[in-house]
């Protein structure tokens, strides 16, 4: 059976790259087509998936707009070629094509303010997988899975920690470090969106510098460090988990790197403009159980971080919140696999199961920190 995975940003190479290399050891025939956008083609090189680039884009939100055309062109022509059994994506290019070559096509979804791709992407998917968190209807085909589409590639099962990444970071073994990373805010459903500034960043770095080392993961590559105490994140893309997987803290105004830490155990604050009482199912689940802090208000996270960092049991308090969270939670990479084998007919798998939108339960409250 031959297989295409789209992968236009760095995140879809994380969420697809166990289970392409998984297919490829069964015999199945696998090609991924990516976007050249920031690190995807570097993470593509790193795990020996064989690929194409279908496109161009850098952070703006115009770069992508005016190249849509001819990514089309180029991604229906690769798939051509290809000729595939099956189309796994994200979106409008992965549903598209899969329209165009008559291939079923099978969309992986988490993010719910994306509603205009969700509108030209949908309808043509044989099927709709989506977290369990999920808070909008997506249609007859719309099925979820328990848990996040991290955990393709950070559950338990899949992921182990890298005992050499604090000798790779030039970092002592017990020598506390910050993660702040900075969104370029540059994708579609960014559109009105924003998160920490420059002059903020500034500050925070000032404020955290005397707890910890800072070490700064820029998407859009705008923050001038000159003068700061704080230094790049500046090792291969590919073992920025395992960095995360071991650091004191992040701080960002970015999504999927809040929810990567905390599936991994570390203590994330999240500030942006899509937080509030819209905000996205997963965020308001990983809050509700005490592995995340969605945050408003530059001043709170300034204070709210330097508590967390002064915290000497943070490590072992988050730790087990993250256990316990995990321990009901699929395997993606396997459900992918599972989904894949049985083209796209996901009613036939056990791992899932038809979205059916629950009167939503009156939350319990965050719990703060020091409590459980």
């Amino acid at each position: 059976m031959k297989i295409l995975f789209f992968t236009n940003t760095p995140a879809h190479v994380h969420l697809y790259k166990h289970a392409a290399q998984t297919l490829r050891d069964r015999g199945h025939e696998v090609l991924v087509l990516a976007r050249d956008y920031t690190c995807t083609v570097d993470l593509l090189e790193w795990h020996d998936l064989p690929y194409e680039v279908y496109g161009y884009c850098d952070t703006s939100k115009g770069s992508l707009l005016s190249r849509l055309p001819a990514h089309y062109v180029r991604a229906i022509r690769y798939a051509r070629r290809f000729d595939p059994d099956l189309i796994f994506g994200m979106g409008g290019y992965a549903a598209h094509t899969g329209a165009v070559t008559r291939t079923p096509t099978v969309l992986l979804i988490d993010s719910e303010p994306a509603s205009f791709d969700h509108a030209i992407s949908t309808p043509f998917a044989r099927a709709v997988l989506t977290p369990d968190t999920f808070q909008k209807d997506l249609g007859a085909n719309h099925h979820v899975f328990s848990g996040f589409k991290e955990c393709a590639y950070l559950h338990p099962e899949i992921y182990a920690p890298n005992s050499s990444i604090r000798g790779r970071l030039g970092l002592d073994d017990d020598e506390p470090y910050v993660i702040l990373r900075l969104n370029a805010f540059g994708s579609q459903h960014d559109v009105g969106k924003d998160g920490i500034t420059s002059d903020q960043c500034r500050r925070l770095i000032d404020r955290l510098s005397d707890d910890a080392t800072i070490l700064v993961s820029d998407e859009g590559n705008g923050m001038d460090l000159d003068g700061l105490p704080a230094r790049p994140f500046d090792l291969h893309p590919a073992l920025l988990h395992d960095a995360l997987a071991e650091a004191t803290l992040l701080v960002a105004d970015t999504q999927t790197m809040v929810t990567e830490a905390a599936l991994l155990g570390t203590p994330a604050i999240r500030s942006n403009s899509f937080v509030g009482e819209s905000d996205m199912g997963n965020f308001l689940e990983l809050e509700k159980e005490g592995l995340i802090h969605n945050v408003s208000r530059f001043d709170e996270v300034l204070e709210l971080s330097t508590t967390l960092l002064r915290d000497d049991d943070i490590d072992e308090t988050w730790q087990r919140r993250r256990n316990e969270f995990l321990s009901d939670k699929v395997n993606l990479t396997d459900v992918i696999v599972e989904t894949a084998i049985a083209r796209g007919d996901i009613d036939t798998l056990d791992s899932v199961r038809q979205f059916d939108l629950p009167a939503r339960s009156e939350s319990k409250p965050p719990i703060g920190i020091g409590s459980d």
